[in-house]
């Protein structure tokens, strides 16, 4: 589910922000479900987060090579009782997809806008809800009535994601 999940996503990102369908996969991001994740990317404050892992290459030019992928670090507990709790109306399926989208902006806003990911919290603040607003926007146009609740359930009333090393 979280595959098709973040495919639909990748598609909904790039047509957004009219970038070439590989854009968003060639910047290096993973997505792991909970029984994957290590200790310090579990999170109970968020449906997901995101760790950025950096590495450093040795090489023989002057300027040093930056290397880094951002893991995309689904929290299922979270995720699950929140269908659980609103099992009459916020379902499995698009529930994910606005985590997904949420996500892929921040990679994005991250990779191609510049946006720092050792960010102050009050600027991580301010970051989650321009992300919260674009997230709205790229979704309302393909809105079902079950994305519509979580939209209104979720936008601003919940914590959806965060960002941590």
């Amino acid at each position: 589910m979280a595959s098709k999940a973040f495919t639909r996503a990748e598609a909904l990102t790039t047509q957004y922000f009219r970038l070439p369908a590989e854009a968003i996969r060639s910047k290096h991001y993973d997505v792991k479900t909970l029984a994957h994740l290590k200790d310090h990317e579990i999170s109970e404050g968020a449906f997901a987060h995101i760790c950025k892992y950096r590495y450093e290459k040795a090489c023989t030019t002057e300027v040093p090579e930056d290397l880094h992928f951002y893991r995309i670090c689904l929290q299922d507990g979270r995720i699950l009782d929140a269908v659980d709790r609103g099992h009459s109306f916020v379902k499995l399926d698009p529930l994910l997809l606005y985590i997904a989208v949420h996500e892929l902006v921040h990679v994005f806003r991250f990779e191609f806008e510049k946006i720092d990911f050792d960010a102050s919290e009050a600027l991580k603040v301010e970051e989650e809800e321009k992300v919260h607003s674009i997230t709205r926007n790229m979704l309302l146009p393909v809105t079902s009535l079950d994305l519509k609740l979580v939209l209104e359930c979720f936008s601003r009333h919940y914590q959806i994601g965060d960002w941590m090393h």
